[in-house]
């Protein structure tokens, strides 16, 4: 899951391609075929084969071609990890008796040895997903370093309270480690998406079984290596499966023992243009809400809303963006636009595009694959969108924007809010009073107000409605990693 520009996480990747190369001069080169160090299942800080043998091959979506051979874990690699993790949370544990200011010290120093290794993760980054090495240095490394930093700066600081109770008793509650927790990498933000789980979860002094993605294991592997160089006892495992469905996690946590389940599953997100916005600001900020990450965004803006009046202008100046994005090479400093993940995500964006033709809206620019080698896609604007259409309805994880009219603001209020998700929205408009109200009635988790895709650590982030339940980030992430105990004494009468 992840984001297009954000005010403190993700640096300034919502500029022009010209103020982006001002910063490159800052930017180190990457690294020229670098050494695909980790491979192997990672269990109570040690590398493991799988049981099966088995293994699965990850490739360069840039070029199509096989970057290595991964460990494949099987339900006996799971059974391992996980009694290896349980082990890790006893009582007896040294993981489990170290004082929680001693936990935020291992985790600033993990954050220490990623930004000691950002350049190699950097690169490693942009060869696995195809995302420009830009974006890796600059959104994903520096996100991960700082999601570290924060959580380490909570260990010590998770406390409950004193209860005034009826009585002669004292109550108190304690903020405890719900003990193992299972995590799920997704492939478009693997190392930031790793961050903000493991970060939150040893905070609070839980132990961790990681599933990295399939499609992008391999800097998740190798922050295998800086755990054990932070700490040789921490009870993490990190291993490489088959991939789940997160409406199937629920279900199977349901029929098992309520297993409590944090879930972001993706939106169909509506940013709101109303006439008297900034227009050159709306327009930069719904393209970059759409096309970073090749689109590959479960915040991503696809359903972008204008008013009729400013509708044509727009989708001019919208069009004309498009066709001056760069696409290509992951390492070359001037891309924009990288490939998408894989030859099947390819092909399922192209069967969208498809379908958008196909119901009737009116395709401006792009529409096709990008060169003849790799997963590419050519930056796609359609207009005359309508609300029924299946590029309306549906997540499209890819470089196409749709453009729809609309004439009041109870009118849009009521389209935005058709549809199954509720993850993020936006709103550009100069009326602050109409900004708050429409932020008030929109059923998204997060609302931006003249900006897109703000993301920070402290500020929670997760969806209403299909987009999942929980969150993630800030103080409220933490409720997900910790069990609520009340303890009640009998307090002796004192007679004097």
């Amino acid at each position: 899951m992840a984001t297009s520009a954000t005010a403190g996480m993700e640096g300034d990747v919502q500029r022009e391609p010209a103020a982006l190369l001002a910063s490159l001069r800052l930017t180190p080169c990457p690294l020229t075929n670098p050494e695909i160090k980790h491979t192997k299942i990672f269990i109570n800080n040690e590398w493991h084969d799988s049981l099966s043998g088995k293994t699965f091959s990850t490739y360069n979506p840039a070029t199509g071609e096989k970057i290595c051979d991964v460990q494949e874990a099987d339900k006996a690699d799971v059974d391992k990890a996980v009694k290896a993790a349980r082990s890790a949370f006893s009582l007896s544990s040294e993981w489990r008796r170290m004082d929680s200011s001693d936990r935020g010290r291992l985790l600033s120093k993990l954050a220490d040895l990623v930004e000691r290794d950002r350049l190699y993760l950097a690169t490693l980054e942009s060869l696995d997903t195809g995302k420009p090495f830009l974006s890796s240095f600059f959104v994903d490394l520096q996100g991960t370093i700082k999601t570290l930093r924060y959580f380490a700066g909570w260990a010590d600081k998770i406390h409950g309270t004193s209860i005034p109770t009826d009585g002669g008793y004292l109550s108190f509650t304690r903020h405890e480690p719900i003990g193992v927790c299972g995590q799920i990498i997704p492939w478009n933000f693997p190392l930031m998406m790793m961050a903000w789980k493991l970060g939150p979860a040893l905070c609070c002094g839980n132990t961790v079984v990681m599933k990295p993605a399939e499609q992008t294991p391999l800097t998740c592997l190798y922050m295998g290596s800086l755990i054990k160089e932070v700490q040789p006892t921490a009870g993490t495992v990190l291993k490489c499966c088959e991939s789940f469905v997160g409406k199937l996690i629920q279900e199977a946590a349901g029929r098992s023992n309520l297993k409590r389940v944090t879930l972001e599953l993706g939106g169909k997100n509506p940013n709101i243009i109303f006439a008297d916005a900034d227009l050159d600001l709306a327009v930069e900020q719904a393209h970059q809400g759409v096309f970073f990450n090749s689109g590959q965004c479960c915040t991503a803006g696809s359903r972008i809303f204008v008013e009729e009046s400013i509708y044509d202008e727009f989708v001019s100046r919208s069009v004309e963006r498009a066709k001056r994005r760069i696409v290509g090479s992951p390492f070359d400093p001037t891309t924009e636009q990288g490939p998408q993940i894989s030859a099947e995500q390819q092909r399922r964006v192209l069967e969208f595009v498809e379908s958008g033709i196909s119901e009737g809206a009116k395709l401006e620019c792009g529409g096709k694959a990008h060169f003849s080698k790799g997963f590419y896609i050519q930056p796609t604007v359609f207009s005359n969108v309508q609300d029924h259409m299946r590029i309306a309805r549906e997540e499209i994880f890819g470089p196409v924007q749709q453009i729809m009219k609309f004439k009041t603001m109870e009118e849009v209020i009521e389209r935005a809010n058709n549809t199954e998700y509720g993850l993020t929205a936006a709103v550009f408009t100069n009326d602050i009073s109409k900004a708050m109200a429409i932020s008030t009635a929109l059923q998204a988790g997060t609302v931006w107000i003249n900006c897109f895709n703000a993301l920070s650590c402290q500020c929670p982030f997760g969806g209403f409605k299909m987009s999942g339940n929980g969150r993630e980030l800030g103080e409220y992430g933490l409720r997900e990693y910790t069990e609520v105990k009340t303890i009640t004494v009998k307090m002796p009468v004192i007679s004097c």
